[in-house]
């Protein structure tokens, strides 16, 4: 098998998708010639051409629009907002339009669409580029949200949401894009929409994360484990919307001890709804109460100081010890 980043994993789902399907069309800003800002697109208009690889105008609202109406005549669009933060202009469009069409229309109609967008801090990048605000979808009935990990799982992930009826906000971290290579095989593959995984074993303390905040999460148990010989089980979310609960149910069930991790606002973001569940269905199973080591309720910063605004391995191995310490 071949090692890719996440960005060649992407395009590599991107491109057997279009071939394997001629509904596939793909819709954005600069994707074509440019292979958009992150070249996840590239050289899929030379292979596709222009009717199926279409470079957009400055348009969010109108490429999420373009894409309901496609998805509805029966395409499979999927359409890409340069960051996240350039994705609220089309929110109305996804909350008034893609998310109600099946119950609006009593399943006659549904809105087999993708929108894709990288979106998270830690690249050193401008205002509106590096928001994590996942949860505004996840939060969204008839929308289902994901975020990807690694490369394979996104590229497993990306072929089970354009194959999906409903329609799928796919976040990518662009912190991940390039920061490693897995093995990644030709032969197709997906990941189910809707469920989690083991991404560590661990016996003492179950820490839940998702997207770039994994890396930390992982790094940081890793370190527990050499320095203080705590095995942390890890949990890597994957969907956010529909989220698969029963697995870190299960681990907290194990553990009694749990740390939510990731890089959105702590306040409504999605570790207060894990934390809710795990109340909900394993209170009587925790021994302290549920740490969140997340970002905090500000803007986030420019570059020059983002750094202390991201969960790092310090604060998550912070949480861990406060946790167990209880």
């Amino acid at each position: 098998m071949a090692k890719m980043n996440m960005v060649q994993a992407l395009n590599l789902a991107l491109a057997q998708e279009m071939e394997k399907d001629d509904r596939v069309i793909l819709l954005g800003e600069d994707i074509g010639k440019d292979g958009g800002v992150f070249r996840v697109t590239e050289g899929l208009l030379e292979k596709f051409g222009p009717e199926r690889v279409l470079d957009t105008p400055l348009a969010e609202s109108a490429i999420a629009g373009c894409s309901i109406g496609m998805a509805i005549y029966g395409l499979k669009p999927v359409s890409e907002m340069q960051f996240s933060g350039f994705s609220y202009f089309a929110f109305h469009q996804m909350e008034a339009h893609a998310s109600r069409m099946r119950n609006r229309s009593g399943g006659r109609y549904t809105v087999p669409m993708v929108l894709r967008a990288p979106y998270g801090g830690g690249v050193r990048a401008l205002e509106h580029h590096s928001e994590s605000r996942e949860i505004y979808w996840a939060h969204t009935p008839g929308l289902k949200m994901v975020i990807p990990s690694t490369p394979r799982l996104a590229r497993a992930l990306l072929v089970s949401a354009i194959r999906d009826p409903d329609p799928v906000v796919f976040y990518e971290p662009k912190a991940v894009y390039r920061a490693f290579r897995e093995e990644v095989p030709e032969e197709e593959e997906t990941f189910p929409i809707g469920k989690s995984r083991v991404a560590r074993q661990g016996s003492d303390i179950t820490l839940i994360s998702y997207g770039a905040s994994l890396m930390a999460t992982l790094e940081a148990a890793s370190q527990l484990s050499e320095k203080d010989g705590v095995e942390c089980e890890v949990i890597d979310l994957l969907s956010l919307s529909p989220m698969d609960d029963e697995l870190f149910t299960q681990s907290v069930q194990k553990t009694g001890r749990a740390v939510v991790v990731h890089e959105a606002h702590a306040t409504y973001g999605a570790g207060a709804e894990i934390i809710a569940r795990v109340v909900e269905k394993a209170l009587l199973y925790l021994e302290a109460p549920i740490v969140r080591a997340t970002g905090f309720d500000i803007a986030i910063p420019l570059y020059q100081r983002e750094k202390y605004y991201l969960p790092t391995v310090e604060r998550i191995q912070r949480s861990v010890r406060q946790t167990l310490a209880f």
